[in-house]
């Protein structure tokens, strides 16, 4: 797998309004677990559709794992162009200081939001441009903005082998748990 598409829940969805939020950073640490071997087997690209919450909580894993990995590359690709618009200001800071230090990124629409259309257009150009995905979204917790994606995803793997890599709650439980133990260590 060259390319990967990381999305999941949006902040406000877990309950996350501000980056100071704990749980940020075993969000964050689970989702390299699950790159780490990714990239091992040969990723090169790691792209998001870039809102606010694991979009962008992926994409600083990946600028955090470029020290190790430098050859690794990521992307935002927006449905729209300014995304951030109506966005807080403190919000509006963190996604351009993320903008700054992707390798790529770009809109599907360069207009402003439109319609729905264009979130429909970003995820077709997502799923063609990508190998697998790697969700966060747990049905168990109930039904959330990441269920379409993975209701895409399931199809694209059934019909050509798309690759689908999930993250529970119950993996993030599982990181901070480890996180507690080995501070005691």
């Amino acid at each position: 797998m060259k390319n990967l598409l990381v999305s999941g829940y949006r902040a406000h969805e877990l309950n996350i309004f501000d980056q100071k939020n704990k749980n940020i950073i075993y969000i964050k640490k689970a989702i390299a677990g699950k790159l780490i071997p990714l990239i091992e087997e040969g990723l090169e690209w790691v792209i998001t559709p870039g809102q606010l919450g694991v979009d962008l909580w992926a994409c600083e894993v990946v600028l955090d794992l470029k020290t190790s990995y430098p050859d690794l590359k990521i992307s935002i690709i927006t449905a729209f162009s300014n995304p951030e618009e109506k966005w807080k200001d403190d919000k509006k800071e963190y996604y351009r200081q993320i903008l700054k230090r992707v390798d790529y990124y770009g809109a599907v629409n360069n207009q402003p939001y439109i319609g729905p259309w264009q979130f429909t257009a970003r995820d077709e150009l997502l799923f063609r441009k990508t190998d697998g995905i790697l969700l966060f979204y747990d049905e168990e917790a109930g039904e959330g903005s990441p269920k379409f994606m993975k209701d895409k995803a399931l199809k694209k793997q059934a019909a050509d082998g798309y690759r689908y890599v999930g993250l529970t709650f119950d993996d993030i439980q599982s990181t901070a748990e480890e996180e507690q133990i080995n501070s005691f260590d």
